[in-house]
């Protein structure tokens, strides 16, 4: 099985999940991540070609460069920009890997655990849902202390 999420890059808040056997390929389901308001896309090599679909109007999609092709272009001239480029692609999409981390260290998730796609699939929604409050639990935190404060007469702080 595969968890391909769509993560916003502000936030770093899962806003999309689908769950597919593991033989899918990525890019078939890179539009089904999209919610309708990205002008950016940022991706991993698994995704080439999606900027070519039907689908990818109006999407600018910056796709890693597959690594044999990046050592290729490291000897041309360009190769120490292109080097640059690429690590800064690398840090947004880094923000995707986070939530896994959290389901798999804080929640142990590590397998799947039922038989069936559908199953599995709702509870990767579930387990992301959860990584989205374990990500913001300290701002919720103080935004319930701050109304706390407020019930008793006490100034926010």
């Amino acid at each position: 099985m595969k968890a391909h999420i769509g993560v916003d890059a502000d936030s770093g808040l899962v806003h999309s999940v689908i769950g597919t056997a593991a033989n899918v390929d990525d890019v078939t389901q890179g539009h089904g991540l999209l919610h309708g308001q990205e002008a950016v896309v940022f991706a991993d090599a698994g995704y080439q070609g999606a900027d070519k679909s039907p689908e990818a109007t109006g999407v600018d999609w910056q796709v890693a460069m597959r690594p044999g092709k990046r050592r290729a272009l490291a000897e041309t001239g360009w190769g120490a920009l292109l080097e640059q480029a690429e690590k800064l692609k690398a840090s947004v999409r880094a923000k995707v890997e986070h939530p896994f981390r959290v389901i798999k260290r804080q929640f142990g998730h590590v397998k799947v655990r039922y038989s069936g796609l559908a199953k599995n699939t709702v509870q990767l929604f579930t387990l992301f849902a959860l990584s989205n409050l374990w990500m913001v639990r300290k701002r919720l935190l103080k935004m319930i202390q701050a109304l706390v404060r407020l019930r008793h007469g006490q100034r926010p702080g």
